[in-house]
């Protein structure tokens, strides 16, 4: 088997077993183990910075989240079935990071090829932000509450347009897969090493 096909059938496994996890899962806490808190509150910020330089609606709603959840790298790939995955930090309004989660999602359907990015998720509301602490993870794809913004709507967001709970912007996209989304993904809060 190559090591790319290896890498990408291990992918899949651990997403669907995040998938079917709560947050106490081991493959969670395995997951949480191996996450250095400090350089991932790093990473997320320097990616909000990003985003706020390319994306003058991002940068016109940090101030009015209730909290800005950013996972600044996430790998996704696959062949027909493929899987997702990643790490992030919860940016609270005054710039503190308490936080953090995983996110992980499987797809199938027409799809083939590797893709590196990143997305934030711009939590408006009080109810945005109780999604994200449920036992048994937020299942993001299925809210009726979340908008992802593309290159064109994110002209056309203003205070008085902003409606839904949660905005999502995606950012620093790479690789050979089309077509971003966040069906079938799941959030769950995990306890890194202090």
């Amino acid at each position: 088997m190559k090591p790319i096909t290896s890498f990408f059938t291990a992918l899949l496994l651990v997403t669907c077993s995040f998938l079917t996890s709560c947050g106490n899962d081991p493959v969670t806490n395995l997951n949480a183990a191996s996450v250095n808190p400090r350089q991932l509150a790093a990473e997320s910020r320097s990616a909000l910075g990003q985003l706020y330089a390319r994306n003058t609606a991002a940068r016109r709603m940090g101030p009015k989240a209730k909290g800005i959840l950013v996972f600044p790298s996430i790998a996704k790939g696959g062949f027909m079935v493929g899987g997702m995955a990643g790490n992030g930090a919860l940016i609270r309004p005054d710039g503190t990071i308490r936080d953090f989660y995983q996110t992980a999602g499987a797809s199938y359907g027409l799809q083939a090829g590797v893709q590196k990015y990143g997305y934030a998720l711009f939590l408006m509301d009080d109810s945005a932000f109780a999604n994200l602490n449920r036992t048994d993870g937020w299942e993001i794809g299925s809210s009726p509450s979340l908008v992802v913004v593309d290159e064109g709507m994110s002209s056309s967001l203003t205070n008085t347009t902003l409606q839904k709970s949660t905005y999502a912007f995606f950012f620093n996209q790479r690789g050979l897969m089309g077509g971003l989304g966040l069906q079938g993904s799941k959030i769950t809060r995990i306890q890194p090493p202090r």
